[in-house]
């Protein structure tokens, strides 16, 4: 694809209650490239009128209705979880790519679909995963070679929130999942990133942090898994547990690798550090991803957070939903 005078016209496509001017909104998809331009903005009619005159941008309620009348190259779809399918598909109906925030898809059933229609439609689907654009997180593979065989991992992302059933998120039936398919999807991906798919994973989880919040997407899990390589470990997930937390340590024989949200070091087998990285300023991780997904677009860059990747996700996250069911471990790849 041919840029427009050396630009890509994009359009969000977003209709969450985001508070006016929060960090990371996907109302504000302003800190774009020079020569890269905003084309319209699709909300919840309430907050409709104040972030399209904000912006500076036309405002619609209806994806077909924004689509067609600003003819973007790519949007950026940022929606609750049950909609996503639909925008995807009026998306690549018109030929429109899309840079869609996480998660790629709710099923494993799901993800195939969208990976045909997007196949179909001959457009571009890119999963946006902010720590895969931080150099911390991309010079994790380099450290894990130099401490001998990997044999456990250990992952934790929590924070609390003082309703974690609010809204959609808390609606199992909207939402997918509670914090294993939405916050848990970060913390997966990075596992996948560095290792691959697992052969056994099994998980329990609960709704219980608040007894009288009336939501059935769980808002704490743990997550055992295996691979036939000898290594193993856990993830522990919750948007109930203070205060928040953020890392992954993995353990070899020869030292090991402890990643946090703003550094990573390799320490001997003593404690010892070894090796550091940190990254106390850093610029927009939105900009990188829309710049990157532009050259992907442009055939600069191969898409690393397509369709095909994201079929692995959608795995795992079915086989934690489907163990504790069955009561046993269950195979990822066997879904594949």
């Amino acid at each position: 694809m041919k840029r427009k005078e050396n630009a890509h016209e994009t359009t969000c496509c977003d209709h969450r209650p985001w508070p006016p001017g929060r960090r990371g909104s996907p109302a504000r998809p302003a800190r774009l490239q020079p020569g890269r331009t905003r084309r319209g903005l699709r909300q919840q009619p309430g907050h409709l009128a104040p972030a399209s005159d904000t912006l500076g941008v036309p405002g619609f309620t209806r994806a077909g209705d924004l689509l067609d009348e600003t003819a973007p190259d790519f949007v950026v779809v940022a929606v609750p979880h049950h909609a996503g399918r639909a925008v995807t598909e009026e998306c690549a109906a018109r030929g429109v790519h899309v840079l869609k925030e996480k998660p790629f898809a709710t099923s494993v059933e799901e993800a195939r679909e969208l990976a045909g229609i997007c196949h179909k439609g001959r457009v571009e689907l890119m999963v946006t995963l902010q720590r895969r654009f931080n150099p911390i997180y991309s010079s994790v593979a380099g450290m894990l070679d130099q401490i001998g065989t990997p044999f456990l991992v250990g992952g934790h992302y929590s924070f609390h929130t003082p309703n974690p059933g609010a809204g959609w998120r808390g609606d199992l039936k909207q939402a997918g999942g509670g914090c294993i398919l939405d916050m848990g999807y970060h913390l997966i991906d990075l596992l996948l990133w560095y290792f691959g798919l697992p052969s056994r994973v099994i998980a329990e989880f609960s709704t219980t942090a608040l007894p009288e919040g009336g939501y059935d997407a769980e808002d704490t899990a743990v997550v055992q898994l295996g691979y036939d390589s000898g290594l193993y470990g856990s993830l522990v997930l919750s948007r109930w547990m203070a205060p928040k937390t953020e890392f992954m340590r993995v353990v070899g024989t020869a030292g090991s690798v402890v990643l946090t949200k703003g550094a990573v070091q390799r320490l001997a087998l003593d404690g010892t550090v070894v090796e550091e990285l940190t990254r106390p300023h850093a610029p927009s991780v939105a900009t990188a991803q829309i710049d990157y997904f532009c050259r992907v677009l442009d055939g600069e860059r191969p898409n690393v957070s397509g369709p095909d990747q994201h079929l692995s996700h959608a795995a795992f996250i079915a086989s934690c939903y489907q163990s504790k069911t069955a009561g046993r471990y269950i195979d990822p790849k066997e879904m594949l």
